[in-house]
């Protein structure tokens, strides 16, 4: 498609004061990498400033389920500005926040009855790890103030979520020195759909077993791996892990940060293990994508416990926290998942996924094809090359940002069955354009 010289020139020379100025994501300012700078939102697409289009398969990293510019969300939001953007949380409360942690206790699993607001995904976890790490300060047991997780996890950048990502191979291994060292077992090696093996739980059980006088919790993404690797593990892990964190007196600490909210076919992953973690964060798809949210949702036995101890208050305080802007937005957007269209939509996403994605896995280049609910990935059997793998997928007017050797979807709820197509379809030409003559 021809653009025309104004729009294309005008987008040139927004990248270039981009460039000059702005520190982007996982990127090196020294190394110039594609920019598309985006003119507006609508709907399940991006609408570029040189005047392309193109189809959101991130969601935004997983954020925008109901795609942009939801009207109820945009209604919603207006409103609360008008009355009031902010005020501190401080001494102080107001029915937004009020509203919405009532609706979080209410869909969440029956054990979380205390919710702590925060402002993102990682400093969740962080709230998570102090939560538990307090806890035990107050059952008198301050030894216990170390975490266990698996391999190839993932839980944010902050410092203490980044103590739980893998150590080895996840993108924070570079500050182990900086960080302090927790505890890791294997990484589930049972997918899905595979039958169970009680095997695949002995070295986490060992693990746990021989530091649990150590351990304040057990921190795990349930069911789906995010950015450590994008992996799907057996239920049956999960309710295990549940069973041993029991057994051993360890609390049991649940991200549901890119599961949550029908993501993986069910509103939180760990249903699929019929399980209740004593601690859950939620956040990314909380707020429809509209701004950072997120929260810590624990049980009374927890929060009794530690407002109960010496120190009598838990001490965390984000200054944003309970934001009422953002309290609105996200219960305009759990009012739209309250009617359940996405009981739908996820389910035909998933069955569109497997089937545009199933020749993929004739490509020698490919190592593994995964589908479950809204996600779908294709691992290769070497790293893409981002800048040329992107302007390729940019090229055929889909959106998606690969990592490592994962190609991936999670696209917007809403998106219609044309739209996954084209999404499948430029992830099968990349395939084959890039990765037919790898050698395993």
């Amino acid at each position: 498609m021809s653009l025309p010289s104004s729009t294309s020139a005008f987008s040139d020379s927004l990248v270039e004061r981009d460039r000059a100025c702005i520190w982007h994501p996982y990127s090196n300012v020294t190394a110039a990498s594609p920019l598309y700078p985006v003119r507006e939102t609508r709907g399940t697409r991006l609408l570029l400033e040189d005047g392309r289009e193109l189809i959101d398969g991130m969601s935004s990293w997983w954020t925008a389920i109901h795609g942009y510019n939801h009207p109820d969300i945009v209604a919603a939001a207006q409103a609360q500005i008008q009355r009031m953007p902010h005020v501190m949380f401080g001494g102080l409360t107001h029915e937004p926040a009020i509203e919405l942690a009532e609706r979080l206790v209410s869909i969440t699993p029956a054990s979380l009855d205390r919710v702590f607001f925060c402002d993102s995904g990682s400093v969740a976890v962080e709230v998570s790890m102090k939560l538990a790490v307090q806890y035990w300060i107050a059952k008198n047991k301050p030894g216990k103030k170390s975490f266990l997780s698996v391999r190839s996890g993932y839980y944010g950048d902050t410092s203490g979520a980044m103590s739980l990502c893998d150590p080895q191979n996840g993108m924070h291994s570079m500050f182990g020195d900086f960080l302090k060292v927790q505890f890791f077992s294997e990484k589930p090696r049972i997918a899905f759909d595979e039958p169970w093996d009680e095997s695949a739980i002995s070295d986490f059980q060992r693990m746990l077993s021989n530091h649990e006088d150590e351990l304040a919790a057990v921190v795990i993404e349930p069911i789906v791996q995010g950015a450590g690797g994008m992996r799907f593990y057996s239920p049956h892990f999960l309710r295990r892990v549940r069973e041993l964190c029991d057994a051993h007196d360890v609390l049991l600490v649940c991200d549901e940060i890119a599961t949550g909210f029908g993501r993986t076919g069910k509103l939180f992953a760990s249903e699929y293990s019929n399980i209740s973690p004593d601690i859950m964060c939620v956040g990314k798809a909380l707020t429809g994508g509209f701004m950072s949210f997120a929260a810590t949702l624990c049980s009374s036995r927890i929060a009794d416990t530690i407002c109960a101890g010496v120190d009598s208050a838990f001490m965390h305080g984000p200054t944003f926290m309970g934001n009422p802007l953002a309290c609105a937005v996200s219960l305009a957007s759990l009012a739209l998942i309250d009617r359940g269209d996405w009981q739908e939509q996820v389910p035909r996403i998933e069955a569109e996924l497997r089937s545009g994605l199933e020749p993929c896995h004739d490509v020698s280049g490919v190592a593994d094809v995964r589908v479950l609910g809204a996600i779908a990935v294709i691992e290769t059997r070497s790293p893409i090359r981002l800048n040329e793998v992107q302007d390729a997928l940019v090229d055929r007017g889909v959106w998606l940002r690969p990592f490592g050797n994962l190609l991936y979807t999670m696209p917007p709820f809403v998106c219609s069955s044309e739209e996954i197509n084209a999404i499948t379809g430029a992830m099968r030409d990349v395939c084959v354009r890039y990765f037919t003559d790898d050698v395993a």
